[in-house]
Protein backbone atom coordinates (compact mmCIF):
# COMPACT_ATOMS: atom_id res chain seq x y z
CA UNK A 1 0.00 0.00 0.00
CA UNK A 2 1.24 3.13 -1.07
CA UNK A 3 1.43 6.50 1.06
CA UNK A 4 3.51 9.61 0.83
CA UNK A 5 6.61 10.73 2.68
CA UNK A 6 8.81 13.61 3.10
CA UNK A 7 11.81 13.17 1.26
CA UNK A 8 15.45 14.18 2.34
CA UNK A 9 17.80 13.33 -0.38
CA UNK A 10 21.69 12.62 1.18
CA UNK A 11 24.90 11.65 -0.45
CA UNK A 12 24.54 8.12 1.88
CA UNK A 13 22.77 5.32 2.71
CA UNK A 14 21.19 4.48 5.89
CA UNK A 15 20.70 1.19 6.92
CA UNK A 16 17.25 0.22 9.27
CA UNK A 17 18.76 0.64 13.22
CA UNK A 18 20.86 3.03 12.56
CA UNK A 19 21.08 6.07 14.92
CA UNK A 20 21.88 9.47 12.70
CA UNK A 21 22.68 12.60 13.94
CA UNK A 22 22.17 15.63 11.34
CA UNK A 23 22.97 19.45 11.25
CA UNK A 24 19.84 21.04 9.44
CA UNK A 25 20.50 24.16 8.08
CA UNK A 26 18.27 24.97 4.69
CA UNK A 27 15.26 26.33 5.32
CA UNK A 28 13.20 23.64 3.79
CA UNK A 29 14.66 20.99 5.82
CA UNK A 30 14.02 23.37 9.27
CA UNK A 31 10.01 23.13 7.76
CA UNK A 32 10.53 19.23 7.74
CA UNK A 33 11.95 18.99 11.49
CA UNK A 34 8.91 21.31 12.50
CA UNK A 35 6.37 19.26 10.66
CA UNK A 36 8.26 16.22 12.18
CA UNK A 37 7.55 18.18 15.50
CA UNK A 38 4.54 19.29 15.30
CA UNK A 39 2.46 16.75 13.20
CA UNK A 40 4.84 13.54 14.17
CA UNK A 41 5.67 12.51 10.84
CA UNK A 42 8.30 10.26 10.18
CA UNK A 43 10.95 11.30 6.62
CA UNK A 44 12.59 9.20 3.69
CA UNK A 45 16.28 9.57 3.27
CA UNK A 46 16.79 8.27 -0.30
CA UNK A 47 20.54 8.13 -1.30
CA UNK A 48 22.18 10.80 -3.84
CA UNK A 49 23.73 9.09 -6.14
CA UNK A 50 24.88 8.82 -9.65
CA UNK A 51 23.55 12.53 -9.44
CA UNK A 52 19.97 11.28 -9.00
CA UNK A 53 17.36 10.41 -6.24
CA UNK A 54 17.80 6.38 -5.68
CA UNK A 55 14.82 4.42 -5.21
CA UNK A 56 15.09 2.97 -2.86
CA UNK A 57 15.40 4.72 0.74
CA UNK A 58 15.00 4.25 4.82
CA UNK A 59 12.52 6.04 6.62
CA UNK A 60 13.50 7.82 10.06
CA UNK A 61 12.22 9.12 13.17
CA UNK A 62 12.89 12.38 14.39
CA UNK A 63 14.22 11.39 18.24
CA UNK A 64 15.04 14.87 19.80
CA UNK A 65 16.48 18.26 18.51
CA UNK A 66 19.41 18.92 20.62
CA UNK A 67 20.54 22.23 19.79
CA UNK A 68 18.70 25.32 18.25
CA UNK A 69 21.12 28.42 16.72
CA UNK A 70 20.31 31.72 16.47
CA UNK A 71 19.73 31.61 13.02
CA UNK A 72 17.31 28.79 12.47
CA UNK A 73 19.46 25.87 12.30
CA UNK A 74 19.14 22.86 14.75
CA UNK A 75 21.32 19.70 15.68
CA UNK A 76 18.95 16.77 15.67
CA UNK A 77 18.96 13.13 16.53
CA UNK A 78 17.46 10.38 14.49
CA UNK A 79 16.60 6.96 14.24
CA UNK A 80 15.91 4.44 11.19
CA UNK A 81 13.17 2.63 10.95
CA UNK A 82 12.68 0.60 7.34
CA UNK A 83 12.92 0.54 3.98
CA UNK A 84 10.73 1.34 1.37
CA UNK A 85 10.50 2.13 -2.46
CA UNK A 86 10.12 5.22 -4.14
CA UNK A 87 7.14 5.02 -6.92
CA UNK A 88 6.49 8.73 -7.66
CA UNK A 89 9.22 11.64 -6.48
CA UNK A 90 8.05 15.04 -5.74
CA UNK A 91 10.42 18.08 -5.74
CA UNK A 92 8.17 19.86 -3.40
CA UNK A 93 5.26 18.28 -1.23
CA UNK A 94 1.81 20.02 -1.54
CA UNK A 95 2.46 23.54 0.25
CA UNK A 96 5.98 22.72 1.66
CA UNK A 97 9.34 23.76 0.65
CA UNK A 98 10.93 19.90 1.06
CA UNK A 99 10.59 17.37 -1.38
CA UNK A 100 8.54 13.97 -0.89
CA UNK A 101 7.32 10.91 -2.83
CA UNK A 102 5.24 8.34 -3.03
CA UNK A 103 6.46 4.93 -1.45
CA UNK A 104 5.80 1.56 -0.50
CA UNK A 105 7.16 0.20 2.04
CA UNK A 106 9.68 -3.35 1.70
CA UNK A 107 9.37 -6.25 3.67
CA UNK A 108 12.30 -8.07 5.19
CA UNK A 109 13.03 -11.74 6.21
CA UNK A 110 15.65 -11.34 9.33
CA UNK A 111 16.00 -15.12 9.59
CA UNK A 112 20.40 -15.67 9.74
CA UNK A 113 21.93 -18.13 8.44
CA UNK A 114 23.78 -19.92 11.18
CA UNK A 115 27.01 -21.08 9.39
CA UNK A 116 27.39 -17.98 6.94
CA UNK A 117 27.23 -15.99 10.69
CA UNK A 118 29.79 -17.81 12.25
CA UNK A 119 32.35 -17.47 8.86
CA UNK A 120 31.66 -13.95 8.85
CA UNK A 121 32.37 -13.30 12.38
CA UNK A 122 35.90 -14.68 12.18
CA UNK A 123 36.21 -12.44 9.16
CA UNK A 124 35.42 -9.65 10.71
CA UNK A 125 37.30 -10.24 13.60
CA UNK A 126 40.64 -10.49 11.56
CA UNK A 127 39.89 -7.58 9.59
CA UNK A 128 39.04 -5.87 12.45
CA UNK A 129 42.45 -6.82 14.27
CA UNK A 130 44.58 -5.78 11.34
CA UNK A 131 43.28 -2.27 11.14
CA UNK A 132 43.59 -1.72 15.20
CA UNK A 133 39.69 -2.14 15.32
CA UNK A 134 39.45 -4.69 17.98
CA UNK A 135 37.56 -2.68 20.40
CA UNK A 136 34.55 -2.14 17.67
CA UNK A 137 34.17 -6.24 17.73
CA UNK A 138 34.24 -6.43 21.19
CA UNK A 139 31.34 -4.39 21.52
CA UNK A 140 29.42 -6.57 19.03
CA UNK A 141 26.35 -8.22 20.37
CA UNK A 142 25.86 -12.08 19.73
CA UNK A 143 22.33 -11.61 18.20
CA UNK A 144 24.45 -8.72 16.05
CA UNK A 145 22.78 -8.56 12.10
CA UNK A 146 24.96 -7.41 8.91
CA UNK A 147 23.10 -3.66 9.01
CA UNK A 148 24.91 -3.20 12.65
CA UNK A 149 28.72 -3.81 11.04
CA UNK A 150 28.04 -2.61 7.25
CA UNK A 151 29.57 0.93 7.57
CA UNK A 152 32.55 -0.40 9.04
CA UNK A 153 33.34 -2.99 6.22
CA UNK A 154 35.24 -1.08 4.11
CA UNK A 155 32.38 -1.05 1.40
CA UNK A 156 31.55 1.52 -1.69
CA UNK A 157 28.50 3.95 -1.16
CA UNK A 158 27.06 1.45 -3.93
CA UNK A 159 27.74 -1.68 -2.34
CA UNK A 160 26.28 -0.29 0.57
CA UNK A 161 23.17 0.27 -1.98
CA UNK A 162 23.22 -3.13 -2.89
CA UNK A 163 22.90 -4.35 0.93
CA UNK A 164 19.93 -1.47 1.14
CA UNK A 165 18.16 -3.02 -1.73
CA UNK A 166 18.53 -6.82 0.10
CA UNK A 167 15.18 -8.12 1.11
CA UNK A 168 16.67 -10.85 3.14
CA UNK A 169 19.34 -11.29 5.97
CA UNK A 170 20.52 -14.08 4.36
CA UNK A 171 21.39 -12.28 0.97
CA UNK A 172 23.22 -9.45 2.89
CA UNK A 173 25.52 -12.15 4.92
CA UNK A 174 26.26 -13.71 1.00
CA UNK A 175 26.69 -10.34 -0.25
CA UNK A 176 29.39 -9.49 2.73
CA UNK A 177 30.93 -12.36 3.16
CA UNK A 178 31.87 -12.34 -0.75
CA UNK A 179 33.02 -8.84 0.00
CA UNK A 180 35.39 -10.09 2.89
CA UNK A 181 37.03 -12.94 1.09
CA UNK A 182 38.18 -10.48 -1.45
CA UNK A 183 39.63 -7.54 0.15
CA UNK A 184 40.95 -9.19 3.48
CA UNK A 185 43.64 -10.80 2.08
CA UNK A 186 44.36 -7.70 0.23
CA UNK A 187 44.58 -6.35 3.81
CA UNK A 188 46.11 -8.76 5.55
CA UNK A 189 48.96 -8.30 3.09
CA UNK A 190 49.36 -4.77 3.20
CA UNK A 191 49.52 -4.28 7.06
CA UNK A 192 52.52 -7.39 6.60
CA UNK A 193 54.15 -4.68 4.31
CA UNK A 194 53.48 -2.04 6.85
CA UNK A 195 55.22 -4.08 9.26
CA UNK A 196 57.89 -4.88 7.44
CA UNK A 197 58.95 -1.58 6.36
CA UNK A 198 58.68 -0.30 10.00
CA UNK A 199 61.80 -3.11 10.47
CA UNK A 200 64.00 -1.56 7.82
CA UNK A 201 66.95 0.00 9.32
CA UNK A 202 66.47 -1.45 12.94
CA UNK A 203 68.10 -3.87 14.72
CA UNK A 204 66.33 -6.78 14.26
CA UNK A 205 66.41 -10.10 16.99
CA UNK A 206 66.39 -13.33 14.84
CA UNK A 207 66.42 -17.07 15.60
CA UNK A 208 68.82 -18.28 12.79
CA UNK A 209 67.84 -21.69 11.48
CA UNK A 210 69.10 -24.81 13.20
CA UNK A 211 70.83 -26.96 10.87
Amino acid sequence: MSRLLALFPLNLVVFPGEKLNLHIFEPRYRQLVRDCIEADITFGIPPYLNEGVSELGTEVRLLSVDKHYENGEMDIRTKAVGVFRIREFFRQAPGKLYAAGTVEDIRDDPDQDAALKVRITEYVQQLYGALGLRKLFVELPPTYCIFDIAHNLGLSTDQEYQLLAATSEQERQEIVLEHLERVLPVIMEAERLKDRARLNGHFKNLTPPNF
